[in-house]
């Protein structure tokens, strides 16, 4: 599929079942002048294919698809549109909205990138790194823009994530695998540039086989480069995939892509309705991703970035890829086809497990080997250090590994990517600083983002220079971090929550794209960066932090305890009262104790009989008591009880 370079030129092949004649519009070197339209002259079923004779790599070219102008039976097709080849892997120029892409009729070459024709690079095999042990998530510009060590020339961009600072940076922090937010090609949202706004996040693509020419302007090299330089430090490339919608959108949406090549076809239509799009995904469209061309397509893109070097993929909104006419199912087909595939099926694969559809939160329920983000974790964990009443119990549950939601498919902790913060959502300061969002900057009278964030502020809503209400903050934040690393699953923290970044109250930045939301570097909290540090560091030292395996509590001695600060095991009906406990775990070698309180008042702690050594605390006070407001670890030689 796509465009291939062959002996005597270049081979097109596009996918349009209802379309009558496909078109490649040919164009100068530049990009600029229109030089011909060559109608592909053969059709094997909904294949349209041809050769251009002389022709090879850097040609530019755009497609037209002829066929009928029936939007209530789903058609939408309009040869004054040109085209992006959805397997183009290089565009010349950024996309950009305009609101000619969407009026029937209008001639949009002069406002649609073009597709260039690229020899790939070639990558060789995706090196075989450990598995996932702590993933930093973070959005290219927002990372780089303000980073001093990076050159400037470099900011921004894929390059400047492989310098030799930032890989510097990852490696003492700990990081296993970066996850970069969307680097595909991506369009801004039809309601930001009135408002001056811009897609900061990028999950609003056109097609899915080309990186964004502002992120990498060296097209597939870069993220070659990028995978090349992070794996000789033993970092993988995870890349955060949307495959659930295109920047098409609604029906007042552009004409850019596949809603030229094949409306009815390429997105889910109401049943008996086929005029209305279905909007599983609150963007407008969604995929059909059930359907054969569509799955092709999406294996395609995959095996595409495979090559390149990526080691796998975080899928937004995945309940997509799971949904069918008749709603979601773990059997569906494209989870089969990914599955069976002997690449694919080897790189990492996580959900996000929710679309806004029916039965949209599909959470413990997608097949081996995906692991899913947990937002359970996330909420539980908020929920206690909030200090809501009857937590104690569900967060337990959480740092145990959360068997409710993945023990029944025989699936270990590990299914689980735990996190407290997202990029979606406040960030990790905000969450403790105020209650409320404050979305004003988005232009939506802060009607948009969640309203359900279990945030909590210190004292006082907001920035404060009050020192007091500054270290109560510090003190949330450090237990918050604690929580999460010390808790079976795969750790996942987004950039900048290890040194305090703020959006300024704003839980769904994504249109701010500038340096009040860009990371601020200089402002950097180093003690926090060296505790996510230690943190990262004690879970490869003491693998009873990050077992495979979920808690029984059975065993001679017990694989684990679940203890009250007195050193009393905790009775089923006092979960819902305590403010404290302890974890105590028993390994082939040593035994761990991992105490919380979120009290706001130190308690005396009772350790089970052995000598027991500190590990860590996620404060300064005394840590032969249990600090207010804290989590503290500690270790014993050999095995408690045995």
């Amino acid at each position: 599929m796509g465009p291939s370079v062959v002996e005597d030129g270049v081979c097109f092949a596009v996918f349009s079942r209802h379309g009558s004649r496909v078109l490649v519009s040919v164009f100068d070197e530049a990009g600029e002048g229109e030089l011909a339209r060559f109608a592909l002259p053969c059709r094997e079923s909904d294949i349209h294919f041809g050769l251009l004779e002389g022709a090879g790599a850097t040609l530019r070219y755009g497609l037209r698809v002829e066929g009928p102008w029936q939007p209530e039976r789903g058609h939408r097709f309009d040869p004054a549109k040109l085209l992006v080849d959805p397997y183009a892997t290089l565009i010349d120029r950024p996309f950009r909205w305009d609101p000619e892409l969407a009026r029937h009729g209008a001639d949009t070459t002069a406002l649609v990138p073009r597709s260039v024709v690229v020899s790939l690079p070639g990558g060789g095999e995706t090196p075989a790194l450990a598995p996932p042990s702590f993933i930093y998530e973070l959005a290219v510009r927002s990372f780089t823009m303000q980073r001093p060590d990076t050159p400037p020339a470099l900011r921004g961009t894929l390059a400047a994530l492989g310098d030799p600072s930032v890989i510097a940076y990852l490696k003492a922090l700990g990081v296993s695998h970066v996850e970069l937010m969307p680097v595909g090609a991506w369009m801004d949202e039809r309601h930001l540039p009135p408002q001056g706004l811009t897609n900061a996040w990028g999950y609003n693509p056109v097609n899915f086989l080309a990186l964004d020419p502002r992120l990498a302007p060296g097209g597939p090299a870069d993220l070659a480069a990028l995978c090349q330089a992070m794996a000789r430090a033993n970092i993988g490339v995870i890349l955060d995939i949307v495959l659930n919608h295109t920047a098409e959108s609604d029906e007042f949406g552009a004409t850019i892509c596949l809603r030229g090549l094949d409306n009815a076809v390429y997105y889910r239509h109401a049943a008996g309705d086929p005029g209305r799009l279905v909007n599983d995904t609150g963007c407008g469209n969604t995929l059909a991703l059930d359907r054969a061309p569509v799955a092709r397509l999406a294996l395609d893109a995959l095996r595409h970035w495979r090559r390149l070097g990526v080691s796998g993929f975080r899928f937004d909104l995945g309940a997509v890829l799971g949904r069918t006419e008749t709603g979601f199912s773990p059997d569906a087909p494209l989870f089969v086809a990914l599955l069976q595939d002997p690449e694919l099926s080897r790189a990492i694969l996580i959900a996000e497990p929710w679309d806004i559809g029916p039965g949209g939160y599909q959470a413990g329920h997608f097949p081996a080997p995906f692991a899913e983000w947990n937002g359970r974790f996330r909420d539980d964990v908020r929920r206690f250090w909030r200090g809501d009443s009857a937590a104690a119990g569900a967060l337990a549950t959480r740092l145990a590994g959360s068997s409710d939601l993945f023990a029944g498919a025989h699936r270990g902790p590990q299914a689980g990517v735990s996190f407290v913060a997202a990029h979606d959502g406040f960030t990790l300061a905000d969450l403790v600083a105020f209650e409320r969002k404050h979305n004003e900057a988005n232009g939506e009278d802060n009607r948009d983002g969640d309203n359900d964030n279990h945030s909590w502020n210190c004292d006082a809503e907001g920035p404060s220079r009050d020192p007091a209400i500054g270290a109560a903050r510090r003190r949330d934040v450090s237990a918050l971090l604690a929580t999460l690393f010390l808790a079976r699953g795969i750790p996942m923290l987004t950039a900048g929550d290890e040194f305090g970044r703020t959006q300024h109250g704003n839980n769904n930045a994504y249109a701010q794209d500038n340096p009040d939301f860009w990371l601020d570097w200089q402002g950097a909290d180093t003690e926090r960066v060296a505790m996510v540090a230690t943190l990262a560091a004690l879970r490869r030292q003491h693998p009873l932090l990050s077992a495979a395996n979920f808690l029984s509590g059975k065993g001679d001695p017990p694989d684990a305890l679940w203890l009250r600060p007195d050193g009393a095991p905790v009775a089923d009906h006092e979960w819902s009262q305590l403010d404290a406990f302890c974890l105590l775990l028993n390994g082939a070698n040593e035994s761990l104790l991992i105490a919380v309180n979120r009290s706001r008042r130190g308690m005396a702690l009772t350790h089970p009989p052995g000598q027991w050594e500190l590990l860590f605390s996620s404060c300064r006070d005394d840590a032969d008591m249990l600090p207010a407001r804290s989590v503290v670890l500690w270790r014993q030689h050999g095995i408690f009880g045995s």
